[in-house]
């Protein structure tokens, strides 16, 4: 179906940006809008260079949230007939979803999620074919703004999310699922090395120190150092205009011009990986910032064991605008090399669940809760950008598409290593080790070397070649990283000379890869590796990552490289400590949570353990364990086995940080809402939460009645918002 009564005109809806302010040298334009689409919140683009589009319509249509459960969501084909760089036609490729999420172009077909499920259909002539349920469980329920999203395939040829615990992959036609660390909230990207990145509501860039899964390998240890790090310790947003913010009304959210501080919805990050914009923007950090109306640049610092971005331009934003209906969700690499905003272009964009009295009448009074019915595509390019016409993958020659890995476009790298992948061309096989071996590009030959294994053609001498050959270095620590699937008795000897010799370079960046890729080498001979990873180690003794890396890769082999260093006297007080945690979790079986995803058990079918999994775990955890850069455990919380009216207080009013649980300091710069206005949950709710919380992570419950907690209903916050711990401990000695 089209969108178009007329589907041979080219009518082009004129969108004024006059409000819209962006950082000299670029311009935007919209390359589509209403009435082709309508609230979209992510996008793919096919092989042919069109733009797919998630609409989410039925979030938030007004500010009590009714209707969200209706499917009226779409995924949808944009078009430019007419070649002008414009949408103008749009067709349904599937409707009828509720509250859609994601999509990615895969496996020659088209991956996406609406909770709780995750599909999978073939695409024939831009209809769904042979629909596939990938995953029931992609989505455990939850809050909207917390369930899974993202589905980014990798340079490693897996598929990795946002705020998910879980990495797919689909391989001889059977669907693949692993666990994986859990990141951020909404969006999800990556470097030109692998490296992933991510953010929560109030922290606008997070990331991974090293490659996916080169950390979590030892299931009896949760890495600390070199996941799920803040890169910007610098919140700072620069809005042209003051706009609705959820909690504007508490002390520091906003300045004395009613200007946003800090980011309080920060999503959809981007590491710009294309080949229009000027060489100082290369592998740049973009965030959206849509209670703002903003989108943020950082520019990124790499070094071996660490990354870090700041502020690209002083008090300025890389894109703002006083159209408080601008919302930046989503952001995209293009196949033309140029950059992509998903504008839901909704005026509310706060959840009910979360919203305060405060949001609602500021929303209510400017009448965004009437702005619906519309959505926008942005594209940023440079001023003068030269024209480009759209390449059709599907159509090239296997040579051609190898030969892409070698573009400065990482939109055309990634894609064209897909293609070669899902076409399964033998004659890929010759070209793609021609590449691996003379291509002086370094990012070309990680994307051959990582074809060659998504061929199950990559051979143990391929790998030899690489790490002895004058490889670049970033290359072989991808050959380490894939060297384990052929540890074997005939190949360790071989393997380990290239250890010796590589251990010899003194590469802070090697070296890390060498500690961290050993596992399934430790299972062949483990003590003939000891004294030459100790030696590499020992240069780190005072780095955390390098030895985490370490304990890592050991497996099940602590016990005995622990004894090796007593028997040796070697002092390395750090190692000593993280050997003698895993131990003891081993001894303990207790594992990095990742692995142990609990089900619901008994406290399925209590009406407690539902609304905590749908509201509380978005933050906290499934297990109580806590989510990096959002939210404390409440394993071991003293607020949960402590009193159950500061309890009550803490689910009706809220409360603000930093608080303190189980002698940390947590401080994300977040307040947690309280349920205290939210006519969805009655005082039985609460008095349900409460006791599951008391028996799930105290182990006991402390009774209270309806009437006791009515009272405490009444006991306000000094400041009318939420409490904060000082508060707290004063009334409740």
């Amino acid at each position: 179906m089209s969108y178009s009564c007329k589907p041979k005109t080219f009518d082009e809806p004129q969108i004024s940006l006059d409000k819209y302010q962006i950082e000299e040298g670029f311009n935007i334009e919209v390359v589509a809008s209403e009435p082709f689409i309508e609230a979209p919140v992510a996008m793919d683009f096919d092989n042919q260079g069109r733009m797919w589009v998630v609409e989410m319509k039925g979030y938030m249509r007004n500010l009590s949230g009714a209707g969200d459960d209706e499917p009226n969501g779409t995924i949808s084909i944009l078009e430019d007939l007419d070649n002008d760089g414009i949408t103008d036609h749009a067709k349904v490729f599937i409707d009828s979803l509720v509250l859609p999420r994601a999509i990615a172009h895969v496996y020659g077909g088209l991956l996406y999620a609406e909770p709780p499920n995750l599909w999978f259909v073939n695409i024939d002539n831009d209809k769904p074919l042979n629909k596939v349920l990938v995953d029931s469980l992609y989505s455990e329920g939850g809050n909207v703004e917390h369930q899974p999203n993202g589905l980014m395939m990798h340079i490693d040829n897996w598929i990795y999310n946002a705020k998910s615990y879980f990495r797919y992959q689909r391989k001889e036609g059977n669907w693949i699922k692993e666990p994986t660390t859990f990141r951020g909230q909404w969006g999800i990207s990556k470097d030109n090395f692998g490296r992933l990145y991510y953010n929560t509501n109030s922290v606008q860039l997070l990331g991974d120190y090293m490659l996916p899964n080169t950390l979590i390998k030892n299931k009896f240890y949760k890495p600390k150092t070199g996941l799920n790090n803040v890169l910007t310790p610098d919140q700072r947003v620069y809005p042209l205009h003051p706009t609705s913010v959820n909690r504007g009304y508490v002390k520091g959210v906003l300045d004395k011009d009613s200007l946003l501080i800090n980011v309080t919805s920060a999503c959809g990050p981007l590491i710009y990986r294309g080949n229009q914009f000027p060489k100082a923007f290369k592998e740049n950090a973009f965030v959206c910032v849509p209670e703002a109306n903003i989108v943020k640049r950082n520019i990124l610092t790499f070094e071996a064991d660490k990354v870090s971005g700041s502020q690209a331009k002083a008090n300025v934003e890389f894109l703002a605008a006083t159209e408080e209906g601008f919302r930046p969700v989503n952001l995209n690499n293009g196949p033309d090399g140029n950059l992509y905003i998903v504008d839901m272009h909704r005026g509310v964009i706060q959840d009910r669940a979360f919203m305060t009295p405060y949001m609602r009448d500021a929303l209510a009074k400017k009448k965004l809760d009437t702005l619906i019915g519309k959505g926008r595509i942005l594209k940023v390019a440079r001023n003068n950008n030269s024209e480009y016409k759209p390449i059709d993958l599907s159509g090239l020659e296997i040579k051609e598409l190898v030969s892409l890995l070698e573009n400065q476009n990482g939109w055309l790298r990634d894609r064209a290593q897909q293609v070669l992948i899902h076409e399964n061309d033998e004659s890929a096989i010759s070209l793609l080790k021609v590449l691996l071996f003379t291509s002086d590009n370094e990012i070309a030959q990680i994307h051959a070397l990582h074809t060659l294994n998504g061929l199950d053609a990559l051979k143990f001498k391929d790998l030899e070649k690489v790490l002895t050959n004058g490889s670049s270095v970033k290359t072989q620590c991808h050959g380490l990283v894939l060297s384990g699937q052929f540890a074997s008795e005939d190949t360790f000897a071989s393997f380990k000379n290239i250890l010796e010799r590589l251990s010899k370079e003194n590469h802070p960046e090697i070296d890390l890869y060498m500690l961290s890729s050993l596992d399934k080498w430790f299972q062949v001979d483990a003590k003939s590796l000891f004294p030459l990873i100790y030696e590499v180690s020992s240069r780190y003794k005072e780095k955390p990552l390098y030895q985490e890396a370490l304990v890592s890769s050991l497996g099940n082999v602590e016990t005995e490289y622990l004894n090796y260093i007593r028997e040796k006297e070697l002092d390395d007080y750090l190692l000593n400590e993280l050997l003698n945690e895993v131990i003891v979790n081993r001894e303990n079986k207790k594992q990095n949570s990742i692995y142990t995803r609990k089900k619901g058990g008994t406290d399925s079918r209590t009406s407690g353990y539902r609304i905590y999994r749908n509201l509380c775990a978005t933050c906290h955890g499934v297990e109580g364990e806590g989510v990096e850069s959002l939210a404390p455990p409440l394993v071991q919380s003293e607020y949960i086995s402590g009193s159950s009216e500061r309890l009550a207080l803490v689910l009706l009013h809220g409360l603000s940080g930093p608080v303190h649980v189980d002698g940390k300091v947590y401080d994300f710069n977040i307040t947690m809402p309280g349920l205290v206005n939210n006519p969805d949950f009655t005082d039985k709710d609460v008095l349900d939460v409460m006791k599951y919380l008391k028996s799930a992570f105290a182990g006991e419950w402390e009774e209270m009645d309806v009437e006791k907690l009515k009272s405490l209903r009444e006991l306000k916050p000094e400041n009318g918002s939420v409490f904060t711990e000082k508060e707290l401990k004063e009334i409740i000695k």
